[in-house]
């Protein structure tokens, strides 16, 4: 399924909806209050024009060892897309465009809130681009925008909604900085939002390598990388851990993409958590994501929700 008409509710697209002192109202059409309810919608990016460049660790590490083999990895991306469709997500792209060859890493360039999308502010000088083609992207499909980081560096896998109006804030010191995980915190605090800044190794790249919502009060979390004050803050809440292994983890096992009621889309390797997963009753598309991982990411890295509803 490809992109579908706008639905206009009223809601025209503007470069920024946000209300300096808070209180924003939800969208009608779009929008994610957390990681769990039922996707509906997703933004994509093609890898038409991927290149293996060296973006973080990993993907140096990779680049070094094993090169990604591009054209496998655009199949594997094709059999991604598929699992999607499977599940009646409706998918939505980017425009494809040769100078911007991490855009499939759909969502380093924007996160999505119940109030429109935010558009960040990315590390390497080479994919900044990415982000003004994500405002291009979010007028094509008329979702407002409720505004962009200004104040330091930012990117969409720092953001993790840990359940409504809760949210976990990466700051790994490299691709998401301080002066960003502050004005993202401001803003969302204004808004009633708990907000949680955790400190990280850059190492880890993005809080959603070590820390993803499954379900309602279900997480998928590397306890051996995760910072304790993360886990005691969890289960504090009263959600339940599946520890994925150190070894997974750091190939991409733990970034794995919830579609509500019980489905998840996860990387085949991840062999303890879709076991986990399926002793719970969830069903799961185990999609190999071997080679394109290579580049810098995994299955949570490439998705933007843009909306989700409760089941």
């Amino acid at each position: 399924m490809n992109d579908m008409a706008t639905i206009d509710l009223g809601e025209a697209f503007t470069l920024k909806r946000r209300e300096e002192s808070g209180g924003t109202p939800v969208l009608n059409r779009w929008g994610c209050s957390n990681e769990y309810d039922v996707l509906t919608d997703v933004l994509l990016g093609k890898p038409d024009h991927l290149r293996h460049l060296a973006t973080s660790s990993l993907s140096r590490k990779y680049l070094r060892d094993a090169p990604c083999d591009i054209a496998v990895a655009k199949a594997q991306h094709k059999e991604l897309v598929a699992a999607y469709e499977h599940f009646g997500v409706t998918v939505h792209y980017h425009q494809p465009e040769p100078e911007l060859p991490m855009q499939v890493y759909a969502r380093d360039s924007s996160f999505m809130t119940p109030y429109g999308a935010v558009i960040t502010n990315m590390c390497n000088w080479w994919r900044r681009g990415e982000n003004f083609a994500a405002i291009r992207t979010y007028q094509r499909l008329g979702i407002p925008i409720y505004d962009m980081v200004t104040a330091g560096l930012f990117e969409g896998g720092d953001f993790d909604v840990i359940e409504d109006g809760c949210v976990l804030i990466g700051c790994g010191g490299e691709r998401t900085n301080e002066e960003g995980a502050l004005q993202v915190k401001g803003w969302f605090e204004k808004e009633g939002w708990e907000t949680k800044i955790v400190r990280f190794d850059p190492f880890f790249v993005h809080i959603d390598l070590m820390v993803v919502m499954i379900a309602e009060k279900l997480a998928a979390v590397c306890l051996d990388t995760t910072p304790a004050e993360v886990v005691d803050w969890l289960r504090a809440k009263r959600i339940e851990i599946i520890d994925v292994p150190y070894p997974d983890t750091v190939t991409l096992g733990c970034n794995v993409m919830s579609l509500g009621r019980d489905r998840v889309i996860a990387p085949k390797h991840s062999r303890t958590l879709i076991e986990a997963l399926k002793a719970r009753g969830f069903e799961v598309a185990e999609v190999d994501m071997s080679e394109i991982s290579k580049t810098g990411g995994g299955i949570h890295c490439m998705a933007q929700a843009l909306r989700r509803v409760p089941a």
